[in-house]
């Protein structure tokens, strides 16, 4: 890893560039929903936070290996999104599907069964994998004071070299989360943006959220999230949630209202999560709903009343070291030679027991939807 990053680029907030946080929802439909992407981002004003010239990653999150309804990008989100990219003029050369690694999910199983792949050789595009050995990370020295990243990583904060400069549309989907309640915009940064020791952070996930999202603010020349809610995800996220559909897509500049507003939508007092009230109160985007202008279709009446934060076994297990009785043992257990227990574990109950048992009865269940054909279709 190289110690001399290049210079940053940073990223004004939409209070600084265009006034009040907008967020923009539309509902949708299996037919018209590869076109309503590209509405939904043109209502949000993409064009204006992400300048023609710079590549432009396109951030997929792929949870699961396994296709799960909720739990990853879709297909028609990425399609739309580049279909929408390439008809306004931006050069496919500088548009680049990117993904990351983890230590419990394989990205390139993950990107075939969710089909990703397909779509993004229909474009012709670039595939980035972000854990690849010729990936170059480097030391960054943020201007904005962190909140835990300079404490966590005590040998400096490294992020992939490729993105000084470039800009970021994010491509979350709507779900709940084990550990933060409800997961959209800020934590898609969380993948692409630490390395295969980002499980070190979990214990202070929502500080590391708002650290990563100044971050992003300053080393991109512009960022952007296209939210997928068409089917929506409740229960113990990431991967562990019933899907229930919801036909709705949202888009925004502003990473925190977007999140807001999804969680909204979801049943969730926006302020009441901590990473959005910690972003909002540091000036990154806006997380009060009120301060929203919202466009595109009425949401006003909408609430889904989701249950949030369950848990599994294995949320259960992680939770014991973050903020247990395991807390004493955290270092050893996740920091040293006997940390891949904890990804056998993992693998384990998610893979072995979990999908076949519970997951692919839900997975067929969703197939027999308008949206379970589409993703067939791709």
């Amino acid at each position: 890893m190289s110690d001399t990053p290049p210079t940053p680029n940073p990223t004004p907030t939409p209070s600084e560039s265009s006034g009040r946080s907008k967020v923009a929802v539309l509902f949708t439909s299996p037919e018209s929903v590869v076109e309503d992407t590209g509405r939904v981002m043109e209502l949000a004003g993409y064009r204006e936070a992400i300048p023609v010239g710079p590549n432009v990653n396109l951030k997929i999150n792929i949870s699961w290996h396994h296709y799960y309804p909720a739990c990853s990008t879709t297909p028609w989100q990425i399609d739309g999104v580049i279909s929408r990219l390439l008809a306004d003029g931006y050069p496919r050369e500088s548009l680049i599907a990117c993904q990351n690694g983890t230590v419990v999910v394989d990205p390139y199983v993950g990107a075939q069964r969710n089909k990703i792949d397909p779509v993004v050789a229909k474009h012709g595009l670039n595939f980035s994998y972000l854990n690849e050995p010729h990936v170059e990370w480097v030391h960054l020295e943020p201007k904005a004071k962190m909140h835990v990243l300079d404490h966590v990583y005590p040998d400096g904060i490294h992020i992939p070299k490729k993105f000084f400069g470039e800009s970021i549309i994010h491509l979350p989907t709507v779900k709940t989360h084990v550990f933060t309640t409800m997961t959209g915009a800020m934590k898609n940064a969380f993948g692409g943006l630490l390395n295969n020791r980002r499980h070190w952070t979990h214990a202070v996930i929502h500080e590391t959220l708002v650290d990563l999202l100044a971050i992003q603010k300053e080393i991109h020349a512009g960022v952007f999230a296209v939210m997928d809610g068409t089917i929506a995800g409740d229960g113990p996220g990431p991967r562990c949630m019933q899907p229930h559909v919801k036909n709705v897509l949202l888009a925004s500049a502003d990473q925190v209202a977007i999140d807001a507003i999804s969680a909204k939508l979801m049943g969730f007092d926006p302020m009441s999560l901590k990473f959005i009230r910690m972003a909002h109160e540091d000036g990154l985007g806006c997380g009060n709903p009120s301060e929203i202008e919202i466009v595109g279709d009425d949401i006003s009446g909408v609430n889904w009343h989701f249950e949030g934060q369950k848990d599994t076994l294995a949320s259960r297990g992680q939770k014991a070291i973050y903020h247990g009785a395991l807390k004493p043992l955290e270092h050893l257990l996740l920091r040293t030679a006997i940390v891949p227990w904890s990804y056998m574990a993992s693998r384990f109950y998610h893979d072995v027991l979990w999908f076949p048992l519970i997951g692919k009865r839900r997975v067929a269940e969703i197939m027999k939807t308008e949206w379970g054909r589409l993703f067939q279709s791709y």
